[in-house]
Formats: C-alpha cells, structure tokens, sequence
C-alpha cells in the first residue's frame, strides 16, 4: 500500500494538449494554433497505424501496441484456496503504451 502511494503524484497535474502545443510554439517559433493542428494530425496518424498495423513509435518518446487477449470460459477456479465462480469474457484487444529505451536512460 506504501509503494502505491508513492507511485501517485502528489497535486501535480500533467501538461495539457494547450500546453504543449504552447511548448512547441515557442521552441519552433510558430503559432500555437499550427502546433495544436500537428499535435491532432499525429494522434490521427497514430490511431490510424495502431489501428492497421498493431503498432505506432513516437521516437525517443513511446511505443504504443496492441495485444489480442483470449477469450475466458465460465466455471470454476482455484484462486487462493478458495474456488471461486468465473464468468466467461469474449476475446479483447489490448491497447499498451510503453517506454521507449532511450525515455528509459535518461531518467
């Protein structure tokens, strides 16, 4: 319970689509407004690759991926001792993001 609390931020919040797109302005000298347009076109191109090929890297950022789940059958489980009712679930895809190894080594 102690390392979950941890792992949770204490009153930070992260940064906003507004915030970045203000970020990038002033790193690029562009307008705000072209950045927010970028930022929308990558998550299209991003949710279109994700959607196509299971796949999508943000270099030295993240990888986002999909993985197919099985289904589960319905009955009964020995789970900690004690046998439990399990409901049957349909077949799921997965939606994962995970760091890139270069994010990894700098931090």
């Amino acid at each position: 319970m102690k390392a979950m609390k941890s792992m949770k931020a204490k009153g930070v919040k992260s940064i906003s689509k507004g915030g970045i797109a203000e970020a990038l302005a002033a790193a690029c000298e562009k307008k705000k407004s072209e950045c927010a347009k970028i930022l929308d076109a990558l998550a299209e191109i991003g949710t279109a690759q994700v959607k196509s090929v299971g796949k999508f890297t943000i270099p030295g950022l993240c990888m986002i991926k999909t993985r197919r789940k099985a289904a589960t059958k319905a009955g009964k489980r020995v789970m900690f001792g004690k046998e439990m009712k399990v409901a049957a679930k349909p077949a799921r895809t997965i939606v994962k993001a995970l760091p890139v190894s270069a994010l990894k080594k700098s931090i």
